[in-house]
């Protein structure tokens, strides 16, 4: 008969049950995730909800053209910035914070502060080809800079707090100041069906009408796309 060998421990099993990882692992049966919830992540979904409204309310408006739905539109991101300012106050009165309540708020500030604002800006009146480009390149710099947040954040140098000393490059809920703009824009009669978009639009290269149309205020949300996921600038933190 042949002598079993004890089996050696595995350090990196050991270290996964370890893990605040592993309570998600282990949670069975139906809404496990749901139950696996603290009320930070909660507030913080509540900040996906309004980015969400925001969108389909611009959506509406598009269909309906009536403003009630675009100015609920453009209410809702700053709804999310609340969700999004209380989830933390929420975490560290409770005193608890979780890695899936990092990756819920990132995913969240992407939807109210990064698509929201880009699809109202197009609901105002950024319609053209190269306008949709430069939205889009707003949204995905916008994930980009969130992306690089969750993975350099414990690098970044701390206070005595241990909370970041700054930010590295525009923090994402920052495009609510463009949400703004929309706002006086619309309140203006600044939009699409109306006055049109101050700045006007030029024309780069092809037909009237064609794909070559911009308008010069998609340019800012170019800039502030730039800015978002810039390495040099460095935004202090409050």
């Amino acid at each position: 008969m042949t002598r079993r060998t004890p089996a050696t421990p595995n350090p990196k099993a050991s270290c996964l049950e370890d893990s605040p990882l592993q309570q998600y692992n282990d949670a069975d049966g139906h809404f496990s995730l749901v139950r696996n919830f603290r009320l930070a992540d909660l507030v913080t979904i509540m900040n996906g909800f309004c980015g969400s409204f925001s969108i389909f309310s611009s959506g509406r408006y598009l269909v309906t053209q009536d403003e009630a739905y675009l100015w609920q539109a453009l209410v809702f991101p700053l709804a999310g910035l609340m969700f999004d300012f209380f989830d933390g106050k929420v975490a560290r009165w409770r005193k608890s914070t979780s890695m899936l309540g990092q990756e819920l708020d990132s995913l969240a500030d992407l939807i109210s502060f990064g698509v929201a604002p880009a699809l109202l800006a197009f609901a105002v009146g950024l319609r053209t080809l190269l306008d949709t480009v430069v939205l889009t390149t707003f949204i995905c710099c916008g994930l980009a800079r969130l992306a690089r947040f969750n993975a350099t954040v414990a690098l970044v140098p701390k206070d005595s707090t241990g909370k970041a000393r700054y930010f590295e490059g525009l923090p994402i809920p920052t495009s609510l100041i463009l949400v703004a703009l929309l706002s006086f824009w619309t309140n203006q009669g600044w939009i699409e069906g109306k006055a049109g978009v101050p700045g006007g639009l030029v024309r780069l290269w092809g037909a009237e009408g064609g794909w070559g149309e911009l308008h010069l205020v998609a340019l800012l949300f170019g800039c502030w796309a730039a800015a978002m996921v810039s390495k040099t600038m460095k935004v202090p933190k409050p």
